[in-house]
C-alpha cells in the first residue's frame, strides 16, 4: 500500500504495532517486534508528536510511516534499557546516593 491510497481515518484505527507496520508496508521481524513493542511504540508517539500536523494527508503520512521506520530501526541496533524511554528509566531515586556524589576531602 503506498500512502497516496492510505487515509488518515484508516490509521487512527489501528491499535497493534503490527497493524502499523502492515498499513505502512513497511518489513519488519516479528521477533524484534515482539521483544520491543511497548519500546518501539512509544517512541513512534514522540516521532508523531514532532511531525508538523499543518501537512497535507499525504504527507502527514509519509512522516508517519518514516516515524515508525525510524523507530523500529532504532531498536535493531540499540536496547530499551539504551533508550530509557519510559518515565521509570528517568527518575532518580530520591533515597539512594550515587557513589559519584560522595566527595572526598
Amino acid at each position: 500500500m503506498t500512502t497516496a491510497t492510505l487515509s488518515l481515518s484508516q490509521f487512527n484505527q489501528l491499535k497493534d504495532a503490527e497493524e502499523y507496520f502492515d498499513f505502512f508496508g513497511l518489513a519488519y521481524d516479528p521477533q524484534v517486534v515482539n521483544v520491543n513493542r511497548l519500546h518501539i511504540l512509544r517512541k513512534f508517539s514522540q516521532l508523531v508528536q514532532a511531525v508538523d500536523s499543518a501537512q497535507d494527508e499525504v504527507t502527514l503520512l509519509e512522516a508517519y510511516r518514516q516515524a515508525l521506520q525510524t523507530a523500529y530501526t532504532l531498536f535493531i541496533t540499540s536496547t530499551s534499557v539504551e533508550q530509557k524511554l519510559f518515565k521509570v528509566f528517568q527518575d532518580r531515586p530520591k533515597n539512594v546516593v550515587m557513589l559519584s556524589d560522595i566527595g572526598v576531602e
